[in-house]
């Protein structure tokens, strides 16, 4: 079965307020076998919320509304309910009467226009609300549609996610496990760094539509790229034997450019190899500023395997902690081969770790002056030494100051992690 969650309120059209609630209800949803298939954010308009609810009975077989049951004039949300499902309200004593001990407690008056909030749906099931004045409601129906009617399952919840969560566990979790046919989710996820997302789609295509029962998706980002398998079955074994079966074809056809087939980030899968080898690790940075420690020290227990760095952003820091002869920095340039090979050589001497990783480069604007000026912003040499070995490899990294500096530690720990192998 699928679904689609629609949040209700104008203020999540604004680059201000997001709408986090359906990450939640999303993941409740799959643990019930439910697929997530449309996501919509309406505002508050009376015409926009019934076109969105109308199209949503029409394509799903669960809706999911969150926001706008609150008192005031813009909170349409089981107006225009009953206006698709042609359905009355009625304003459910037991739910004024809670309402007036909730404002009598606070010794607050009873706004009159906070009685609407006791107004149900003909037919829904009201789902008491312990942390807030507007109570959930669930409704199971028949919906005709051009192809005809058809069963579907209608929740309005409210929108503060204090509220939503708590009540969509208790109440509505087991009425949607009892009325759906059980079926489950699994989920693989394999990552590949530093890949375009058309090569490996033109290699992964051929497979992946063989299996038609298992939903693909490919996404793009930060330096990476992940494959994304879905299966819905009866039983999960039967559903985790698809996913893991398409997810060894690929991980066979894409080989060692699989960096996780369980999820894990590439610093920690860096962190991994590390520790399994008994290595220790120090680096050296200039233009990200620190960047690749924090993504090595974000990864918890890192101080087993990662000793510590540098962040030698001027030539004499360079010089002072890594060890640079400066005369190098001179001749060269600090955006150099050479000079990332005696930071890589610098920073594992000094610190006594097995082995030294170095960024250096442009990140924009470009170098003014010196050895350096005339270089391409985006031109990054990253160094890798072990005592015996030392390599150096260049980039030219397209985009602004940000992506430079975020490809830069990715490219770094890619290096790092196919010398490990």
């Amino acid at each position: 079965m699928i679904a689609e969650i629609i949040a209700i309120g104008s203020e999540m059209l604004t680059p201000h307020r997001q709408d986090t609630n359906s990450l939640y209800l999303t993941a409740g949803l799959n643990d019930l076998g439910v697929s997530v298939a449309f996501k919509t954010i309406v505002g508050d308009n009376r015409r926009h919320l019934v076109s969105a609810i109308r199209l949503a009975l029409l394509r799903v077989d669960i809706v999911l509304l969150s926001g706008g049951l609150g008192p005031t004039e813009d909170d349409l949300t089981r107006e225009c309910l009953a206006e698709v499902l042609q359905v009355q309200l009625h304003r459910d004593p037991s739910v004024v009467n809670k309402l007036r001990e909730r404002f009598a407690a606070r010794r607050i008056p009873l706004p009159p226009n906070n009685l609407k909030q006791a107004d149900v749906l003909e037919g829904a099931h009201l789902l008491p609300n312990a942390n807030g004045s507007a109570p959930g409601q669930y409704i199971d129906t028949v919906f005709a549609t051009p192809d005809g009617p058809f069963r579907k399952i209608i929740i309005l919840l409210p929108g503060p996610p204090k509220e939503l969560k708590p009540l969509f566990d208790t109440e509505c979790r087991p009425r949607l496990s009892a009325a759906l046919p059980a079926f489950h989710l699994a989920r693989r996820m394999l990552r590949m760094a530093l890949i375009p997302e058309s090569t490996v789609d033109a290699r992964c295509a051929p497979i992946y539509t063989q299996f038609t029962d298992v939903e693909t998706t490919i996404l793009a980002g930060h330096a990476e790229i992940q494959l994304h398998f879905v299966c819905s079955k009866p039983s999960l074994e039967a559903a985790n034997a698809r996913v893991d079966a398409l997810a060894d074809l690929i991980a066979h056809e894409m080989g060692d450019d699989i960096f996780s087939a369980e999820g894990e980030s590439l610093e920690e899968v860096v962190m991994l190899m590390l520790g399994l080898r008994n290595q220790t690790l120090a680096i050296a940075e200039s233009c990200t500023g620190g960047w690749l420690g924090e993504r090595l020290t974000a990864i918890p227990n890192s101080s087993r395997v990662f000793l510590g760095g540098a962040i030698t952003y001027s030539d004499v820091s360079k010089t002072t902690f890594a060890n640079v002869d400066a005369a190098l920095i001179a001749h060269y340039g600090a955006i150099s081969d050479p000079v990332a090979r005696a930071m890589a050589e610098g920073i594992r001497q000094r610190t006594g770790a097995t082995l030294g990783l170095s960024i250096t480069g442009i990140a924009g604007p470009s170098v003014p002056g010196g050895a350096d000026a005339g270089k391409p912003v985006g031109l990054v040499y990253i160094g890798l030494a072990d005592g015996e070995d030392t390599q150096v490899r260049q980039f030219q990294i397209n985009g602004d100051r940000e992506r430079i500096r975020l490809w830069s530690t990715q490219h770094a720990l890619e290096m790092l992690r196919r010398s490990l192998q």
